[in-house]
Parts: structure tokens; sequence; C-alpha cells
């Protein structure tokens, strides 16, 4: 088998890019998708205008295909960077293992940018290509895992245009061999930019987890998040309120550093679940920073418990949706 190397993706997605921008080009001010807008119209002929401008924003949207060999696909998205969502979806993977070891779970890391889902599952080197042509996983801990970290070295920066980001997530989606997995977790990139969009238009989501730390301004990006899975019609499974109670060491004292209950205010307010907290802990930060999960190089603590009741929350929440 041959390795998958980041100079073969860049030159491909290059080509791609380049063709993607020559179909642009090619289209015309009558052709499909423009709309021309007229000074004056009745009733009647208003809804008629709408229902034609459905129908051709409908045309332009990719219709949703389900990746082969996996049943149900969760993301895991925040509003902003910096509130543990990769350390939440890496030990919500696990802990979907742990609560059910009969289900086969994957993990994808969508951050093009910013990667980190390697280092969290210390993982390194580049995915070799099975015989038709897709990239196979790099495994540990029983997850097999894809990540653009798999093909840049840790300090090397990834600077690509837009079209060559979609490019590339088109190419996660699509072009990496699974296997058969019960769960494919998607470790999204902070934000509701177009990569949010090209994934959530493409493939077919079972559900969104939404983390935040209880800070009044993690939160605001958090609702953000949380009202644009809902419009583009993604069940919002629930709130994960990370980093909400700091415990001493040395005299276990309970310190809301973060602020206190404000996942749960906001849950309340949008009308979603609250699917657990998780501890402020140093553990978390040790093990994740060794590419040791606490789930599973710690399984009997608070934290990991944490974890696991988080993902009991969500396999309870898509038994729901699903219903």
């Amino acid at each position: 088998m041959s390795l998958f190397t980041y100079s073969r993706l860049s030159h491909i997605l290059r080509i791609s890019s380049l063709k993607l921008s020559a179909g642009r080009a090619e289209i015309t001010p009558g052709s499909v998708g423009c709309v021309q807008p007229k000074r004056w119209q009745g009733s009647g002929d208003s809804k008629a205008l709408q229902e034609r401008q459905k129908k051709q924003m409908a045309r332009g949207l990719p219709k949703h295909k389900p990746i082969s060999g996996v049943d149900q696909v969760i993301v895991v998205a925040s509003g902003k960077g910096g509130v543990g969502k990769s350390t939440t979806a890496v030990n919500l993977a696990l802990g979907l293992m742990a609560n059910d070891p009969s289900k086969s779970v994957g993990l994808l890391d969508a951050d093009i940018y910013g990667p980190s889902i390697p280092k969290l599952m210390n993982l390194r080197g580049n995915p070799e290509l099975s015989d038709n042509n897709r990239m196979i996983p790099l495994s540990n801990y029983g997850v097999p895992c894809m990540s653009m970290g798999f093909l840049v070295e840790d300090t090397a920066p990834i600077v690509w245009r837009g079209l060559m980001v979609m490019s590339a997530i088109e190419r996660l989606l699509r072009q990496v061999d699974w296997g058969s997995l019960d769960y494919l977790v998607v470790d999204m990139p902070p934000g509701t930019g177009d990569v949010q969009l090209s994934i959530t238009q493409n493939i077919p989501i079972a559900g969104a987890v939404i983390v935040s730390t209880p800070q009044d301004i993690a939160l605001l990006d958090a609702r953000r998040g949380a009202e644009m899975f809902k419009k583009v019609n993604v069940p919002v499974l629930g709130l994960v309120q990370n980093m909400s109670v700091f415990h001493c060491p040395n005299c276990n004292h309970q310190t809301h550093i973060f602020g206190s209950d404000g996942a749960l205010k906001l849950a309340q307010t949008l009308g979603i679940k609250m699917l657990g907290d998780v501890p402020l802990h140093l553990n978390i930060r040790e093990t994740s920073d060794r590419g040791q999960p606490v789930v599973v190089s710690s399984p009997g603590s608070p934290e990991a418990a944490a974890y696991r009741s988080v993902a009991a929350a969500v396999l309870q929440r898509l038994q729901e949706v699903n219903a």
C-alpha cells in the first residue's frame, strides 16, 4: 500500500479548485440560480416567485449522501475556540464505546487549520491508501481516526484558500475507508462558517452536541452555533457545560471560575437538553496532553464518569430523535 501525503493531497486539491473555479466562471446571468427581481408583483405573483426561488435554491444545494459504512454521524461543535470541544469529542467517542463495547465508533477531525485529534489520541504518520484508493484511518484505543494533522508536521501551517479547504473536507468525508461504524463523531472547527455548512449540507447528521463553558461570552457564541444547526435542520442533541467547576486538589473547595449554571440557563432558554457537566480538572488536562484520554487512562475517576454520563445522555437523545 502507498502512503497518502500532504504534497499529494495539495496537488489533488489544487486541480479540484481550478475545476470548481472554471465551473463557476461559466455561469451566465440567465442561468439557473439567478433570480431576476421585478419592480412590482401582486400577491399571487409573489408566492409563485417564492416557490421558484425555493426550487432554484434546492437545485444548488448538494444532496445528503450517507458516508459509506457509517450508521450515524454525531457532530461536536462550539461557537468559539478554547472551550474544550476537541477534548470533549475524543472522550465522547471513547465514552460511547465504554457504555456499549459492542458498538464501533470512529473519530473525524474536521478542523483543517487547527487539528487536535492526533495529539489527543497519540497518533502520527501518514494514512495508507486501500486498493480502491481510499485513506485508511489510523487507530488507537479501538477508535479509527482521520485528521488533516496526519498529513502535516505538528508545527506546519496549512495555508489554503476556501476552495481547497472545501475540497479537503469533501475528501475527508468521502475518501476514507471507515469500514463499518455504528457512530462517527466529528470534531467540528469552531464557529459557524463554510466548513460547518458544507458538512451539514453534504451528509445526514443524526445530531449535534454543543460544547460551551459557563462564561457569558462563550454562551453567546454557543447560542449562535445551536441556532445554526436548527436552521439547517440538524437535531441539536443538547449542550455540554465544560469546565463547570474547579475542585481544589488540596482542600477540595469548589470554585466556579467561569460562572455557575450558565449553560443550563441557555439550554432552558433554547429548549434543548443539558447533556451534563464536565469539571475543570488537572487530570483531564494532563491525560489529554499525554495523548491518553481520561476515559481510558483513568476510567475510575469522577472526570471519566462525567464523560461517560454525557455519552449516555447522547445515546438517549439519539433514541428520542430517531423514535
